[in-house]
């Protein structure tokens, strides 16, 4: 198979990354809190929380079986991080620690310039809430 360098090519393009739990409910809450922004309900076993970037997909462990049993399991990531653009990253963490969260940090600069918060889902899946602070990641991410 020959893959092309057209201009007029397709690329794939990321639509979403959907998280396996025990706990669509819980999971789908926390993420409302954390975002500000409700998830759509397709079952009880499916929720969407939509972002003008992608969606977070939330599936129950009912679903792998459509897959592929045993394909996914729930609670068992340790290598990726869900990161979320906010306009202010101390304006969240201010929010967000009126209700039990587990913090991994508070808001730190990173040296690629951007301000983070890193905190831990009920599933125990890493999540980066940033704000770009140095001119360069300002750039990057268009703010």
């Amino acid at each position: 198979m020959t893959q092309t360098t057209s201009s007029s090519a397709h690329l794939p393009t990321l639509v979403s990354v959907r998280l396996i739990t025990d706990d669509v409910s819980g999971l789908a809450a926390f993420y409302e809190r954390i975002t500000d922004t409700p998830v759509e309900w397709s079952t009880p076993d499916f929720a969407e929380l939509r972002t003008p970037a992608g969606t977070l997909a939330i599936g129950s462990t009912r679903t792998v079986a459509l897959f592929g049993a045993g394909s996914a399991r729930p609670a068992d990531n340790h290598t990726a991080i869900l990161e979320f653009l906010v306009d202010d990253v101390d304006a969240e963490y201010e929010r967000i620690r009126q209700a039990p969260t587990e913090f991994v940090n508070e808001p730190t600069t990173m040296p690629w310039g951007n301000r983070s918060l890193l905190i831990r889902d009920p599933d125990g899946n890493l999540v980066n809430l940033f704000t770009p602070v140095t001119p360069g990641a300002r750039v990057k991410f268009g703010r």
